[in-house]
């Protein structure tokens, strides 16, 4: 014979089971819901897709690319000249990011 066991659960679980539980049983209803979810769970995909990554890591190189030139153009405001070096290397990181962003000299 089955072991069974008690489980206490509040008034207004136990009527949300009877009103949805149609000709089940309590622990039919139960089971069957728990064999559902768990089911559900094992049929999602473990990780993403390569599109996803692939939309994933564009939208990071747009960000990346968004705030560098945020940060070039703030210190241009300023007033703040920078080194040709210095600018020329920014300018090559935006470019390898993808793209061809329009950067204008000083």
């Amino acid at each position: 014979m089955a072991d069974r066991r008690m489980l206490i659960v509040e008034a207004e679980l136990v009527k949300k089971i009877d009103d949805n539980r149609g000709d089940l049983s309590r622990p039919d209803f139960i089971n069957f819901l728990i064999d559902s979810r768990l089911k559900e769970e094992t049929a999602r995909p473990v990780g993403i897709t390569r599109e996803e990554f692939a939309q994933f890591e564009e939208g990071t190189k747009e960000l990346l690319r968004n705030f560098l030139q945020f940060f070039i153009s703030y210190g241009l405001e300023l007033g703040k000249q920078p080194d040709d070096n210095d600018f020329d290397q920014l300018s090559q990181q935006l470019q390898k990011l993808g793209g061809s962003p329009k950067i204008k000299s000083v």
